[in-house]
């Protein structure tokens, strides 16, 4: 067995797994101020012809294609699939990932660095190079089905958008959901994707049988930033209509102004306008997070398609940082610093007030849920 970089094992020789056609283990070691002692092992499998997702009349496709191909893998020997989150700036606890890497493409994306733990690079490979958890919806069943599970909010998702291009292929994040729905298990979903409305069915019954709550991010509405730093992902516009469709449903939807990207985010009074046409009753902001290497990869892309704005952009990025690009501190990385980022708070405020955003919590009250595990009667009668 062969070490690549990150963290990545080959199979070779004589190993009985080292004919398996390109796979590959990702051994992912728990540290914590010790040497690294265990591995967690991942096969997964390279899919020789991966489904188009752009092929499908569920995806919405503006813009021109990736320049490299995609490559899919099929992670088939997953143990877990609820991830526990312990920041204690973060709103929810619990959250499923049903692909790892995203298509969308978005230059500022958080969950960049996660890509690494495999060995593949933040930038393209993030956008080119997904992994898709086959045997999550089998996993999502056997955890909630375990006595230690209480029912807690449960996210979609934070490390990818659960609603890919793939996901009309996989359709993972549908199955979840309507095993979710069986449990009345608690949820959120938050995406950038018009390929929601596909589940509105799903939505609307576990909107009728425990707590749901739906967020579109939308940062902009220029159609020509949003391509340039969310080059795959579906445009401003589509996201509204999807916000509208869910709201005209009966389910509870909100806009997510995020990340802030001071000098590009100049349009807040608009985003809370548009959401609350659309039926939102819900927002949130968070400023621009970027650790690690997307911070070098934003800056080359925003030089390379906003020339004109980048050094503006970085200014006031270092202005809302205290002269850094980014923070990693609890209580700062969802905020910013200084009188830009105070006027944004404000500006937020007073307009979530006048149009009425957030007067009603939907987020489910800790100790309470609405969660229960199906028995075999009770499947009889729904």
């Amino acid at each position: 067995m062969s070490a690549g970089s990150g963290g990545i094992f080959f199979f070779t020789g004589s190993h009985p797994l080292a004919n398996t056609p390109r796979c590959l283990l990702s051994c992912v070691a728990s540290v914590a101020r010790r040497p690294i002692r265990a591995y967690t092992r991942v096969l997964m499998n390279y899919v020789e012809n991966p489904p188009n997702p752009w092929l499908t009349h569920s995806v919405e496709w503006l813009g021109e294609p990736p320049e490299a191909k995609l490559e899919v893998f099929e992670e088939t020997q997953t143990r877990q699939i609820i991830t526990h989150n312990d920041s204690p700036d973060v709103g929810f606890d619990y959250t499923v990932n049903c692909y790892r890497g995203c298509i969308h493409g978005c230059t500022y994306c958080f969950s960049r660095p996660t890509h690494e733990y495999l060995g593949y690079g933040a930038g393209t490979d993030f956008d080119r190079k997904i992994v898709v958890k086959v045997n999550a919806p089998k996993l999502l069943r056997k955890e909630l089905m375990k006595p230690s599970w209480k029912g807690a909010e449960i996210v979609f998702s934070f490390t990818s958008d659960p609603y890919i291009p793939l996901e009309a292929h996989y359709k993972l994040t549908r199955q979840c959901l309507e095993v979710c729905a069986e449990f009345r298990q608690p949820i959120g979903v938050i995406t950038k994707s018009a390929l929601i409305r596909r589940d509105i069915d799903v939505l609307q019954q576990l909107a009728r049988d425990t707590h749901l709550g739906v967020f579109f991010t939308i940062p902009f509405t220029d159609r020509e930033v949003a391509r340039a730093v969310e080059p795959y992902a579906p445009l401003p516009d589509a996201r509204f209509h999807a916000m509208a469709d869910l709201a005209a449903a009966g389910i509870t939807v909100g806009i997510g102004i995020a990340p802030v990207i001071p000098g590009l985010s100049t349009e807040l009074p608009i985003l809370l306008k548009r959401a609350k046409e659309a039926g939102a009753t819900l927002a949130f902001i968070n400023m621009l997070r970027l650790p690690g290497s997307v911070a070098p990869y934003f800056e080359e892309r925003l030089r390379e398609k906003l020339p004109t704005k980048a050094n503006r952009v970085i200014n006031r990025i270092l202005e809302a940082r205290g002269g850094k690009m980014n923070s990693s501190k609890f209580g700062e990385r969802m905020r910013g610093k200084g009188e830009y980022w105070a006027a944004t708070e404000r500006l937020f405020k007073i307009h979530c007030e006048r149009l009425g955003f957030n007067r009603t919590n939907k987020r489910v009250p800790r100790g309470e849920t609405t969660f229960r595990r199906p028995t075999a009667q009770a499947s009889l009668f729904g």
